[in-house]
């Protein structure tokens, strides 16, 4: 059987008939394809996990005080 989706919105429709753990499949895959990890990237990650060790970070209060600030600058 040939099945061809041909629209976003059907293939939106195909997807949200799926079991969720399905639909947490898909999403991990299109964010692999989409996203790829480089070095750069893990780099990145691994500098902001050493500067938070070291540093700590920013109490959520004051994460949510200061949003609205940083969003439209």
């Amino acid at each position: 059987m040939l099945f061809r989706m041909s629209t976003v919105a059907e293939i939106e429709t195909a997807l949200e008939k799926l079991p969720i753990e399905a639909q947490r499949q898909i999403a991990a895959w299109l964010e692999a394809r989409l996203w790829p990890e480089t070095r750069a990237m893990l780099a990145a990650i691994d500098e902001a996990e050493r500067s938070l060790s070291d540093e700590g970070g920013v109490p959520v209060e004051e994460v949510r005080r200061d949003l609205r600030t940083w969003i439209t600058g």
